[in-house]
């Protein structure tokens, strides 16, 4: 897939294409949260509030025979066209999904390419909805096969009103959707970079909606349950951080769930729980984190580190919610973590990509980067004895290493006064070329230099 954004924020025009390890790296407000926020915020509207439009003839026929089938062939075979469309509807969007004003975006284009590799259609589907005791609408398709088949063996002549026939279309369209988009696009998980501040005054920000939600119930002369649900989804904030806001106030649910990690990789999750110095713990009084080699000693996040709060929403979506296909998205894994867990954090995020999960983060940290072309070098010569005896002693294991092809890194740059995406090159041999790393790390290398020979060495 690749992506185009124009006028969006700091960006006049640029492209980024997805791979299995997506990276972003830049300075400071270079629009790496842009084209992050900009991708999530598309396939979360994607599958959430596009639309198709249901023909009145597969209605009428629905209710005339009580059968309909639509050719999913000819909506996979167009998909292009059909993600264009929601492009340009898309657009309408940009201000909820950025938390912003709608004069932003008044000029911006969001631009999503697929390839031919990308659209599947080998999923089955089986929805039920009963109207009442005999009258129910089933949806269904088999596996592959390209026909959504649609029954309506209804009793009741009253049933056939306006109300009925927009539920009917919202359930086809909704299967539709399923069937083309679930197995295209991957169901995304964001980590935004505000995820420390979330977990810890999560309170502060429930009660600041409620009280907006009471105040507009006791200011409104009618009272309007489609106002009350707008005021419940028109965050302040932009739409990934209400997103992990609203993943945090569902973790004693969220914790009945098994993720496929935690089903046939638990050694992930036990090098999770390293890099986190400890275990996440959700019971009636609360949420806690259980340090490490301690007895009966259980924190509030309150009293847990900076590192503890930030990988909160990470460690409960690899314990409890990812799967294969997925995509994980973390806006600066690096956010409050030693060095040496920056490194192993790089590993683990490899090891995800390694078992079919996508990773598109962004980032700030060398070290993560070098580690990454630690992963490339060590991948590429994996087979030679002095590889083998370096990856025993450094503790290196080969579903942690990773090739080329399976990554794409792009550097937030300036080009002829022009914020841009570059493509970095990634060598086999060399790793990943980050050049806005290497300038900085040479410069205070100089520096110093310059100070113990007490001269200029540049």
């Amino acid at each position: 897939m690749k992506v185009t954004l124009k006028n969006f924020g700091v960006f006049k025009q640029v492209e980024y294409e997805l791979a299995d390890f997506t990276i972003i790296c830049g300075k400071n407000n270079s629009g790496k949260t842009y084209a992050t926020y900009a991708l999530f915020g598309f396939i979360d509207f994607l599958k959430n509030g596009f639309q198709f439009e249901i023909n009145n003839n597969i209605i009428n026929n629905l209710f005339e025979k009580g059968t309909e089938n639509i050719d999913l062939f000819e909506y996979s075979n167009h998909l292009q066209d059909i993600i264009n469309k929601a492009c340009e509807q898309y657009k309408k969007f940009l201000p909820f999904i950025f938390a912003t004003s709608e004069t932003r975006f008044k000029d911006s284009e969001f631009h999503l390419a697929l390839k031919k590799k990308d659209v599947k259609l080998n999923n089955t589907y089986n929805r039920t909805l009963t109207f009442t005791k005999n009258d129910f609408l089933q949806i269904s398709k088999e596996m592959d096969k390209e026909i959504l088949s649609i029954t309506f063996p209804r009793e009741s002549k009253e049933i056939q009103n306006a109300s009925t026939i927009d539920i009917i279309k919202k359930e086809i369209s909704n299967a539709i959707k399923a069937l083309i988009f679930e197995s295209t696009f991957p169901n995304v998980f964001i980590a935004s970079a505000e995820r420390t501040g979330i977990s810890i005054f999560e309170d502060d920000i429930n009660a600041n909606l409620h009280n907006r939600l009471i105040k507009r119930i006791t200011h409104s002369t009618q009272l309007n349950i489609n106002e009350i649900i707008a005021e419940f989804y028109n965050s302040p904030y932009p739409i990934p951080v209400t997103r992990n806001i609203l993943f945090n106030s569902q973790l004693k649910e969220v914790v009945k769930l098994s993720s496929i990690i935690d089903i046939e990789h638990k050694d992930i999750l036990i090098d999770f729980a390293d890099i986190l110095g400890g275990e996440y713990k959700v019971d009636k009084e609360g949420l806690w984190f259980i340090p490490k080699k301690t007895r009966g000693i259980k924190l509030s996040l309150g009293e847990s580190s900076s590192s503890v709060r930030s990988l909160l929403d990470v460690g409960f979506y690899l314990k409890h919610i990812a799967q294969k296909g997925d995509m994980l998205m973390i806006d600066e894994p690096e956010l409050n973590l030693h060095p040496e867990n920056q490194r192993k954090f790089a590993r683990l995020l490899v090891r995800l990509v390694n078992i079919g999960i996508k990773v598109f983060v962004t980032t700030h940290s060398d070290y993560i980067i070098k580690e990454l072309n630690t992963l490339i070098m060590l991948n590429f010569k994996k087979d030679q004895k002095s590889i083998i005896d370096m990856m025993i002693k450094y503790h290196y294991s080969e579903n942690e290493l990773i090739s080329p092809d399976k990554i794409k890194v792009f550097i937030a740059c300036v080009n002829k006064r022009i914020p841009s995406l570059k493509l970095a090159n990634i060598d086999p041999f060399y790793g990943i070329e980050a050049a806005s790393f290497d300038i900085t790390i040479d410069e205070m290398n100089n520096i110093q230099k310059s100070i113990v020979f007490d001269r200029d060495l540049r």
